[in-house]
């Protein structure tokens, strides 16, 4: 079964940055890191999952909420099986737990539609 886990996570202050990633493993000879589709959804205590980027199979193509467009960056490196969140101008609004998770048909802002998640790191940001 596919395993997904994050790292990265910290505290920094306001403006500061972090660089997420998500080392993935598990595969079978069917599907490879490279067949599925990523993305880091977010959740601060008390509330929902808030869906935050998504990137396909290939890397080609990447989506972002509102809330982190122009401040959050994501990328893979397929050869490595590693995704990664690169977080700049932290604000503390981003506080939360980072999740990633990994489908091999879905790929977009369903988080709940993705069939793995990681357990998640946790980023805190000072004001």
């Amino acid at each position: 079964e596919v395993q997904l886990v994050e790292s990265g996570g910290g505290s920094v202050r306001s403006g500061g940055s972090l660089r997420l990633s998500c080392k993935a493993s598990g595969f079978t000879s069917l599907f490879a890191f490279s067949d599925y589709a990523m993305c880091w959804v977010r959740q601060v205590p008390g509330a929902g999952l808030e869906w935050v980027s998504a990137i396909n199979a290939g890397g080609s193509s990447a989506e972002y909420a509102d809330s982190v467009k122009g401040r959050f960056t994501i990328s893979r490196d397929n050869a490595k099986n590693t995704l990664y969140l690169q977080m700049n101008n932290l604000e503390p609004g981003d506080t939360a737990v980072y999740y990633c998770a990994a489908d091999v048909t879905h790929y977009g802002r369903r988080w709940d539609l993705y069939d793995y998640r990681g357990q998640g790191t946790q980023v805190t940001v000072a004001s």
